[in-house]
């Protein structure tokens, strides 16, 4: 029986295939090695790009957090240039109606920053919801009365008990209203 480990292969004949046996793990195991490296180079090349693409995407992430924030600053900004104007006139009515006892005026002065807000509000893209004499529409109207009548038809908005708002197309506060009923 041959010994795989003996110093001379050639002494019988068996240690002959072992040799070749031998041999053929040894290059296997170099084939296996030579793989296995050629495998974790390109694991380590695509793990590379991957944590480049990932901090890409963190960045590409707080770029875009960031320029949301700004154009929310921008807006907010902008709406405040427009309601200091309406703020500025409030205070001179509440200067000028200090020494005023007649009410013509005061009602007068009230109306004329009313009109203001209204316009101001308007420039920023408040909207106001539609609502006597239409159709109920529950992505707009919030029905919190119901009224029995042959006067109009069913499912028609009677009367508005709170002004609704929005802007562009988001409803930043639905109408609260009453609803025409089949009598």
């Amino acid at each position: 029986m041959g010994n795989k480990h003996s110093n001379n292969p050639f002494k019988n004949p068996e240690s002959i295939e072992d040799a070749a046996e031998d041999i053929k793990e040894e290059e296997n195991v170099e084939e296996k090695t030579e793989e296995n490296n050629e495998l974790q180079q390109k694991f380590d090349e695509l793990n590379q790009q991957y944590i480049r693409l990932a901090a890409d995407f963190e960045n590409y992430r707080k770029r875009q957090e960031h320029e949301r924030e700004e154009l929310l600053k921008f807006g907010t900004e902008n709406a405040l240039r427009k309601l200091l104007e309406v703020l500025d006139n409030f205070e001179r009515a509440r200067k000028a109606l200090e020494n005023i006892d007649d009410c013509a005026k005061v009602k007068e002065s009230f109306d004329l920053v009313h009109k203001q807000v209204v316009e101001t509000l308007k420039k920023i893209g408040l909207e106001e919801i539609e609502t006597t004499g239409q159709e109920f529409d529950p992505n707009f109207h919030e029905a919190v009365m119901q009224t029995p009548t042959s006067e109009q038809p069913e499912h028609t908005i009677v009367s508005e008990l709170q002004k609704g708002y929005k802007y562009g197309d988001k409803v930043l506060r639905a109408s609260l209203v009453n609803v025409a009923t089949a009598e």
